[in-house]
């Protein structure tokens, strides 16, 4: 049951990030040009998903220590603003500002059919596989001696 709720919510997701527009690079890159030819209507698909979400969220899922399925909803600490999490964050953000596609969107646009996006997947996948079989691995070399 919770796969089949994942799989609903990833498709609802992607359904409204394509009907929204979220899913067309020029469309976002317009969005995050402020000194160019500004296109605000990110904003608003933006300001009407916070317009749904907010009092449903505060109204049915803050409150309540288990989810509909039973599951425990667990808190999240508060993140500690580090130099991987800050640079990081830096690199996503130039990313997204100069191809105009996030994540999400990227996996929504394979059936676009566009070779740039299996390109930008293929990198995406590339970096996540870098970060987790070098930079990992480096990290964790260099805190053992002083975790002792």
């Amino acid at each position: 049951m919770r796969l089949l709720t994942s799989l609903l919510a990833g498709l609802l997701f992607g359904l409204g990030m394509a009907i929204s527009g979220m899913i067309d690079p020029a469309r976002v890159t317009g969005f995050l040009d402020l000194a160019g030819a500004w296109d605000p209507s990110l904003a608003f698909v933006m300001g009407g998903a916070l317009v749904v979400f907010m009092p449903g969220y505060f109204l049915l899922v803050k409150p309540r220590s288990r989810s509909l399925l039973g599951e425990p909803i667990v808190a999240v600490p508060p993140s500690v603003l580090d130099r991987p999490l800050l640079g990081g964050a830096a690199l996503f953000g130039i990313g997204w500002g100069l191809v105009g596609i996030c994540p999400g969107p990227a996996l929504s646009l394979i059936s676009s059919g566009q070779p740039m996006i299996l390109l930008f997947i293929a990198a995406m996948v590339a970096g996540i596989l870098l970060v987790d079989r070098v930079w990992v691995r480096w990290r964790d070399k260099i805190r053992a001696p002083h975790a002792a």
